[in-house]
């Protein structure tokens, strides 16, 4: 294992070295990484960054890979684009980070499990696991099957059809659980602790949680190595808002890029917003939800990193807005029609949230704000089932064309 970096408690700040386990055995805290800023400080450097592949690995000094890794999946350096046509729709001075088109599944969980399954192999697990929501199962069964592990994947039974085939396809064993993702969760926690197998997102969670770093690193370089104004990104268990604050933490102290402090929204559906309603609700503690919202990805009703994103919010300046289903469904719509990006429900709900932050005024105009768009719209076409109807065909003739193009321009007038 390398030396340049630990795990640590989150609240009692004991150190733990190098092990498959989230929990301070001292006050049952989370378990983070932290890495010796001076070891990577001589390394991480602008011009040595740019002489790298261009995928997360560029970052390999503030990732927690064993000595001597030599990975070749290149996963990340998703676009960031700026999104004009949107901003004038809403108000706004965009950009879109789009881990929709990341390497190889199309949602930013590639990036995490990329680093668990790295220390995975180091620990010597031959079975890889996790419970998840969708993209998390896409993204462990690819680079399983890539990197020759075995893998059993836990899902909500009511998941989206196009989620499961997208983890079947790779020959993971895919168990269907009759509840929601938390009672899933407990399950694996359990099983995590009676079976050797490395669970990216229980006993691997620590190192799992760093490659969301890579999102707040690639936004700073694709920015001019600068920092945004504003950043929305969505919530689940919580942990992606809170690693795109440590990234842009480390890069400011390791001179990277000027200090700034960049105002954190998180965005949350209305049927499972524990987080944001702790955040509007002024409350610290999360309370548990039960969740139910066509945003299955983020359908966490008691998310691990919940107290954390909250303060992550609060600490920024930040705040937090849920969105409808309806309103969820009506921005991808609009985040399609007028970017040409297809996101998933959890890409609705970044829109319709920034959408409804710039309307309170939370976000002003002249800033510049990053929307965070995680995973890809083909994993959840069944949010638009009868919303975009087919005409009948019509006969290949010239004047069946031009009868039909009356038509069409009569109804649209």
């Amino acid at each position: 294992m390398s030396p340049h970096f630990t795990l640590r408690c989150r609240e009692c700040h004991r150190d733990w070295g190098h092990r498959a386990s989230s929990i301070c055995e001292d006050c049952l805290a989370p378990l983070e990484v932290q890495y010796d800023m001076e070891f990577a400080g001589a390394t991480f450097t602008h011009e040595n960054i740019a002489k790298r592949p261009a995928n997360l690995w560029r970052y390999a000094e503030l990732l927690p890979l064993p000595e001597g890794y030599l990975p070749d999946l290149p996963v990340g350096m998703t676009p960031l684009v700026t999104a004009k046509r949107l901003g004038a729709r809403i108000g706004a001075r965009l950009y879109l980070k789009n881990d929709a088109v990341c390497f190889p599944s199309l949602s930013f969980k590639d990036r995490v499990v990329a680093v668990a399954l790295a220390q995975a192999k180091a620990f010597g697990f031959q079975t890889v696991s996790c419970s998840s929501t969708g993209n998390l199962a896409n993204a462990v069964a690819a680079q399983a099957a890539r990197l020759g592990l075995d893998a059993w994947i836990f899902i909500p039974a009511d998941l989206e059809p196009a989620k499961v085939l997208g983890t079947q396809v790779f020959g993971a064993r895919l168990i269907p659980i009759a509840g929601n993702y938390d009672q899933v969760n407990r399950l694996c926690s359990q099983i995590a602790e009676n079976y050797k197998w490395g669970f990216v997102n229980i006993n691997l969670r620590p190192y799992y949680a760093e490659g969301s770093k890579t999102v707040g690193y690639e936004i700073a370089e694709q920015l001019g190595w600068r920092l945004p104004d504003n950043i929305v990104v969505p919530m689940a268990g919580g942990s992606l808002i809170t690693k795109i604050s440590k990234a842009f933490r480390e890069l400011i102290a390791l001179g990277l890029v000027p200090e700034k402090n960049v105002k954190f929204f998180g965005a949350q559906a209305t049927g499972c917003s524990p987080i944001s309603s702790a955040v509007k609700e002024g409350k610290e503690e999360v309370d548990p939800q039960k969740p139910k919202t066509i945003a299955r990805s983020l359908a966490i009703g008691n998310p691990a990193d919940g107290l954390y994103a909250v303060r992550t919010i609060r600490a920024s300046g930040g705040w937090a807005e849920d969105a409808a289903d309806e309103d969820i469904v009506t921005a991808m719509e609009l985040l399609a029609s007028t970017e040409g990006i297809f996101g998933e429900t959890a890409a609705g709900v970044t829109v319709a949230t920034a959408k409804a932050l710039i309307a309170q005024g939370r976000i002003l105009p002249d800033e510049e704000t990053v929307l965070c768009i995680t995973g890809n719209g083909l994993k959840t076409t069944d949010a638009l089932v009868n919303r975009h109807k087919l005409d009948a065909p019509i006969e290949p003739r010239l004047a069946a064309f031009e009868k039909f193009m009356g038509h069409a321009m009569a109804v649209s007038a």
